[in-house]
């Protein structure tokens, strides 16, 4: 396992490489100028927060996947904006505003979550339609509570600064969102929640064995995938100022996709989030580089959709049993 991850690593890294060569040979030394950097490190963190959620929920095993993430993402950013005016105003009090939207948008993360988790762990629905359920109740309620139109934020100078201004260089989300996957990947090596997530991925007839409580720990998995959830939208109301309860309506796809190439056995039991980093970064300087090469948005999807197949079928091939046969 350990030589398959480092292989799924080394192929990530030359995945990187390739794309930062290919641009500098279509777009030239324009893709790696600094403003260009800082701007893709300021979006990878929308989508990588989502696929970190996406990641935890594929490890689970029991067929998990989270296709609420945007949506509840949206919803945080929907309820934050029309509840924080009533403990503290922009124009007064900004860091006190920026704080309170930040708890609250928490807050309805967690509560998705839960709910997510309940329906899951407790109910013991299949995570592909409870998920796609709550998808719909999350964008409902979004719809709802703003009439489907965008609720602007204005100029908010504490969340401007965190959302569009670089601190000794580097995005201030970018920076959220590795510490975030820092800590994500300590839990899973180091601690008895991660070993037991891992197991009950790879293995649920020991993991039962094991007296591992499975639905608690499912009910958690969905919690924490719903809170990153919050903090993705969190940083897309930093960045654009405005929440919308359709934002980003490719980027369960594109999630999906970042965690599929980053190895994550849709299965379960098996994972990196180094790995899904690496992978995340890899489809925003795709995604830029699209940019810069005037590509249609509807061929980039198409891309992505592709790109999803081709990983998903690939994932399910084992070339060993052939390359020891060959040797």
């Amino acid at each position: 396992m350990v030589r398959q991850l480092d292989r799924q690593l080394g192929f990530l890294v030359s995945v990187n490489a390739l794309i930062i060569l290919a641009a500098l040979v279509l777009v030239g030394t324009s893709f790696t100028g600094l403003f260009n950097l800082q701007s893709m490190g300021a979006q990878v963190p929308e989508l990588g927060l989502l696929a970190l959620g996406v990641a935890l929920a594929m490890i689970s095993g029991n067929g998990g996947i989270d296709l609420s993430g945007i949506a509840l993402a949206n919803l945080s950013g929907v309820i934050a904006v029309l509840l924080t005016p009533y403990v503290a105003t922009a124009d007064a009090a900004p860091l006190a505003y920026t704080l309170t939207f930040a708890a609250i948008a928490l807050l309805t993360g967690l509560a998705g979550g839960a709910v997510n988790g309940c329906l899951i762990g407790f109910a013991g629905l299949t995570p592909i339609i409870a998920t796609l359920g709550t998808q719909l109740l999350f964008t409902g309620l979004a719809v709802g509570l703003t009439g489907g139109s965008a609720q602007p934020l204005g100029f908010i100078l504490p969340m401007d600064d965190f959302g569009n201004m670089p601190y000794l260089g580097v995005p201030l989300p970018f920076a959220l969102f590795i510490g975030l996957a820092a800590i994500l990947a300590l839990v899973l090596r180091f601690t008895g929640f991660g070993k037991r997530l891992f197991l009950m991925g790879s293995n649920p007839t020991a993991a039962f064995f094991a007296g591992i409580p499975v639905k608690r720990m499912l009910f958690v998995t969905y919690m924490l995938s719903g809170v990153l959830a919050s903090v993705a939208g969190f940083v897309i109301a930093a960045r654009t100022s405005s929440v919308k309860w359709d934002y980003g309506t490719s980027y369960v796809l594109i999630a999906i996709l970042t965690v599929v190439m980053a190895g994550v056995r849709p299965s379960g039991g098996y994972g990196r989030i180094l790995c899904v980093v690496l992978s995340a970064i890899a489809l925003q300087m795709l995604s830029s580089l699209f940019n810069f090469m005037n590509i249609s948005n509807f061929f980039r999807d198409c891309a992505w959709g592709l790109l999803l197949i081709l990983f998903l079928a690939t994932s399910r091939i084992d070339l060993q049993p052939y390359l020891r046969a060959r040797n």
